[in-house]
Formats: structure tokens, sequence, C-alpha cells
């Protein structure tokens, strides 16, 4: 195996495209790492990009915030401004692991992993996070939603690599929240997980975007929960609908963690609760 440490974006790339073996982006390495000494891959090349300042910051725009693709959860929490406008984006990354994974765990290694039951991708696709991918000689920026092809697999292709994830400046009266149910209470596999982000005026839904893990092969959008919370002040009759448009998007697994019924039911249980979390951080009348 041979070992890199790139000091640009280009660079990484160049030595991803030119390498005919397997390959793979060390970040955090929570995810890589493990395989590796459980003997599940063995890479001909593993390309650090720690050392990339444009991979390694946070950065303030004037659209939000640009994240680089090396940057902790732990990195996310210390970022004031970053939490106060997309709480339920830094709550989402920082359930990853433990206190020590959350040092070198990274929202960008949790996307291209690919886990059906990631944490950050509900909460960054509802706050409508875009990844910057970087290729041989050509940049493209795409919604979250379009990364994750299936479970262990990414629309990236050979030689391409995520450079940072952005998020929009929140709209006046926005909030947004990610809730998950595991069965225990740290350090455990999402069995649901649902992101949801609006925008109020006047304490009505003016805008709403809802997100489900761990209920489909990939993260799936639900435009009819969102439906069901615009033009209203989040009454009982539009969280009914948004639980039952919620549990009829869903097409989840059984395993040993929980049925397919049992993670039908609990996505529309906290898609509720997700949604007055949102609200409440919105402005909204608790």
């Amino acid at each position: 195996m041979r070992y890199e440490s790139p000091a640009t974006t280009k660079e990484a790339v160049a030595l991803l495209a030119k390498e005919k073996g397997e390959a793979h982006v060390l970040a955090g390495g929570t995810d890589l790492l493990v395989r590796m000494k459980s003997g599940l891959t063995e890479p001909a090349l593993v390309v650090d990009i720690k050392r990339i300042p444009d991979m390694t910051t946070i950065k303030t725009t004037q659209s939000g915030f640009k994240i680089g693709a090396a940057v902790s959860g732990a990195q996310l929490s210390d970022h004031k401004a970053l939490c106060k406008a997309w709480p339920g984006v830094v709550e989402a990354t920082n359930l990853i692991g433990s206190d020590q994974i959350q040092g070198r765990a990274t929202m960008v290694g949790n996307l291209c992993n690919a886990s059906p039951a990631a944490d950050s991708v509900p909460a960054m696709i509802a706050a409508g996070a875009k990844a910057v991918i970087v290729g041989k000689g050509k940049r493209r920026t795409v919604p979250v939603e379009k990364v994750v092809t299936g479970p262990g697999t990414t629309s990236l292709k050979r030689g391409e690599v995520i450079e940072a994830i952005t998020l929009p400046k929140p709209a006046k009266r926005t909030g947004d929240a990610y809730l998950r149910f595991t069965p225990r209470t740290e350090m455990d596999i999402a069995v649901v997980g649902v992101g949801i982000s609006l925008s109020i005026e006047r304490g009505v839904v003016k805008k709403a975007k809802v997100c489900l893990g761990a209920v489909a092969p990939t993260a799936i959008v639900v435009p009819g929960a969102a439906r069901a919370l615009v033009g209203s002040k989040l009454d009982d009759k539009a969280l009914d609908k948004l639980a039952a448009a919620c549990s009829r998007a869903c097409n989840p697994i059984d395993d040993k963690r929980g049925t397919a019924a049992y993670r039908t039911r609990v996505a529309g249980v906290l898609a509720r609760r997700a949604a007055k979390i949102a609200y409440q951080r919105a402005g909204g009348a608790a």
C-alpha cells in the first residue's frame, strides 16, 4: 500500500486518477481504517487530505457556509455561526460515534461511506446542502441527495473527490432539526432518522423539506411530507399528514435492529417531533 499526503486538491485528484488499483481517500479514517483492519479492503493507494487547506476549514461566505471535506464533527460544534444557522446539521453530525470519534469523523466521510443509516446525510439534504466535487480538469456542484446511489455506492467517478460541502445562508425565521431512533442511547446506528428544515412567516410554514434515513437504500426526500406542512401553523392535522406521508415513503428492511413495520411507524413519529423542534427554532410558538 502506498500512502500520499498532497497539499492541494489538484494533487489529490491527480493521484487518484493515476492509480490503477484500488484507491481511497483518508479524511477522518473512522470507516476506512476499520474496513482495512477487518480485511474488507486492501487499497493500493491511500490519499490523506488533511494537509489541504480547502478541505480543513469552514468558510463563511455571503451565500452561506463552505465546509471542507476533512472538517471534523468537533470542529463543526466549535463554529458558533454554523451552529446558530444550522443546528440540526451540526447535531446530526455529532451523533456519529463517541467524543473521541468526533475529533476525527467528518460529514463528507459519512456521506461517501454511503450507509443508508448515515446520520449527517438526511440533515444535510433537508438543509439544502450541496457537494463540491473535483475531478481531473473539472469541478461540479451537486445536491447532496445526488451523491449516494445505493448502499456503499456513490455517483463519484474515478479520480473524483468531494472537496467541500456548501450550506446556504438560511432565510429569516428558518429552523432545522434531526432526530433518530436507536436501540441504544449512544454510539449506535440509526433504525430511523428524520431531517427537517422549514421557514415560517407569521407562524405559517412557507417552505419545508423533509428527508428520511435508514428506511430505504438511500436517504429519501419526501415532497408529500413537506406539502403537509406548508400553509399550516403546525397543527395536529398537518402533523398527522406529515407522519402519514413519511410512513408511506418508507421502503425499509427487516433486520435484528428493527422490522420494516416498526421502522415505518417510527418514521412518522420522529417526523412529528422533528417538525416541532424545527418550527420552534424558526421562531414559531411551541
